[in-house]
């Protein structure tokens, strides 16, 4: 009994350790670059089907593929279900993989339909919508994620390739740990807070994509203090 109270009391301290070098980053990343505001879409449905349409592509070709979307009046469940396949396609052309996509994002609103819509699926609990969504062709656990916290606002902690290439340069992961690994990880560190998840994920996105590279800008990062790996990109 007594080996399993110290035990549990290591993990515990390990965890609020974990939780407070987050929050160091993340106060550093959100005094680098302020709130996001993110995920943009005026609906929980516009916000899914940005989910399934970034993947592997830019957000700016994102938004170009919904414009299409809402230039055709088909921005809804049941009028891409319907659309025909080459139709569909053409509309999200400028995400790339368009084909793929068009068969992925079909699938989705057939589910959603099926599911009796985003305001229904709203009122089930968190673990019981996002087995549901892994089970749809084409959604993984981290689009299944982007949905739950940024159209459904539910405390899951999003997982990408920014977020295994910048806690891993900080020392703070290993960086092939599974998705699931980290995102207990992650949401075991943290308070519980879909808002603060938002945000974080957000940030980190940002700072991936615009400091901390492939081939890192370590002269320009706000992370340096807390960064292992900070001269990493000293000469980029």
């Amino acid at each position: 009994m007594k080996r399993r109270k110290n035990c549990s009391c290591v993990s515990r301290t390990s965890a609020i350790r974990g939780g407070r070098r987050l929050m160091a980053v993340y106060r550093r990343l959100h005094a680098a670059h302020g709130p996001q505001h993110w995920w943009p879409g005026d609906s929980a449905f516009e916000i899914m089907v940005g989910a399934v349409v970034t993947q592997n592509t830019a957000w700016t070709n994102v938004e170009k593929a919904i414009t299409n979307l809402k230039a055709a009046k088909a921005l809804s469940p049941k009028a891409i279900a319907a659309a025909p396949h080459h139709r569909l396609a053409a509309w999200l052309k400028p995400s790339g993989y368009f084909n793929i996509k068009a068969k992925r994002l079909r699938a989705f609103c057939t589910w959603l339909i099926r599911q009796g819509g985003a305001q229904r699926i709203a009122r089930l609990p968190t673990q019981v919508v996002r087995a549901e969504l892994l089970k749809v062709h084409g959604i993984g656990p981290e689009t299944a994620d982007d949905m739950l916290l940024y159209a459904f606002n539910r405390p899951v902690f999003v997982i990408d390739a920014y977020t295994r290439r910048l806690f891993q340069r900080l020392g703070l992961i290993q960086g092939d740990e599974n998705y699931e690994a980290l995102r207990k990880l992650f949401e075991t560190a943290l308070v519980t807070d879909a808002p603060l998840f938002n945000e974080y994920h957000a940030l980190i996105v940002m700072h991936a994509k615009d400091v901390c590279r492939k081939r890192p800008l370590c002269g320009a990062c706000k992370l340096g203090p807390l960064c292992p790996s900070r001269e990493l990109g000293k000469d980029a």
